[in-house]
């Protein structure tokens, strides 16, 4: 992660927006998750709220918990203590299955997709789920014809429309991300989290999937994982910074930026 936290400058749209909604009820909370593993507190005590129309930020040192914040939230790990809620139901002890139909679905560092099978073809796999087709094993392939409109919204939705015939192996590693973006749409996600969305991306591919992004926090919740921090203070209404596993500070890019704790968590001090 880059450690400059001089010169960045909080975006203004984080600036405007994250003090209007302080009073909407958040559309995914965690409040005192804890996680240990053999009596080593990988996380300890978070509360993060997410609400809808944001774009919410979790960055912080290596090893500083943030994907193991992410797993928690998502159910792929459980929590040693604190309580989740989506949409205000108590969601802590759901299996990761049942909150992605429920709307909380995320992406992993790893693209996902079919890199065999073209574009629209990725689409409609994505969809088959949400359309109750995912396991009518004896219809035939035409049966996903149906899939079709909605799949290529999604394809022009993220800008690929020129590759939609294109196997999705032969996209560029950015196109890929863009891609697996599209097919975490498909599930139609009240909140969206983001793990690491722009990692090993060039300026070009960054900007667009910054642009992808603000476009689907106007729709519903978005948690993201971060290293940019360029990207932060651009996109970001909030931010979350975590240190060995404990929340650091909470606040928008300008607040969190001039933070001496967080200075110190990146840049260490004149003593080190």
């Amino acid at each position: 992660m880059s450690k400059t936290l001089q010169g960045q400058g909080a975006a203004p749209l984080s600036e405007r927006s994250a003090s209007s909604r302080d009073d909407a009820a958040p559309v995914l909370s965690a409040r005192g998750i804890s996680k240990q593993f053999a009596g080593f507190h990988a996380v300890k005590n978070v509360d993060i709220d997410i609400r809808h129309g944001e774009v919410h930020a979790l960055i912080g040192p290596n090893g500083a918990g943030k994907t193991t914040v992410f797993n928690l939230l998502t159910k792929f790990l459980q929590p040693t203590a604190g309580t989740i809620r989506l949409m205000g139901r108590d969601v802590t002890s759901f299996a990761p299955a049942k909150l992605a139909q429920l709307g909380m679905v995320r992406s992993f560092q790893i693209s996902a997709i079919y890199p065999n099978l073209t574009v629209l073809e990725n689409l409609r796999i994505a969809l088959q789920r949400p359309a109750g087709l995912a396991h009518q094993f004896w219809r035939p392939l035409s049966a996903l014809d149906v899939l079709d409109a909605r799949a290529i919204a999604l394809i022009d939705r993220v800008g690929l429309s020129d590759a939609r015939d294109a196997q999705a192996g032969s996209l560029s590693y950015g196109r890929k991300r863009v891609l697996e973006i599209a097919t975490t749409l498909a599930l139609d996600p009240k909140v969206l989290l983001l793990d690491e969305p722009m990692a090993g991306m060039g300026h070009e591919d960054v900007t667009r999937v910054a642009d992808i992004v603000r476009s689907i926090a106007r729709d519903c919740a978005v948690l993201m994982v971060e290293h940019n921090l360029k990207v932060v203070a651009d996109l970001c209404h909030r931010v979350t910074v975590l240190q060995r596993g404990e929340v650091l500070v909470s606040g928008d890019y300008a607040t969190v930026s001039t933070d001496s704790r967080v200075r110190e968590a990146y840049m260490g001090t004149d003593d080190e």
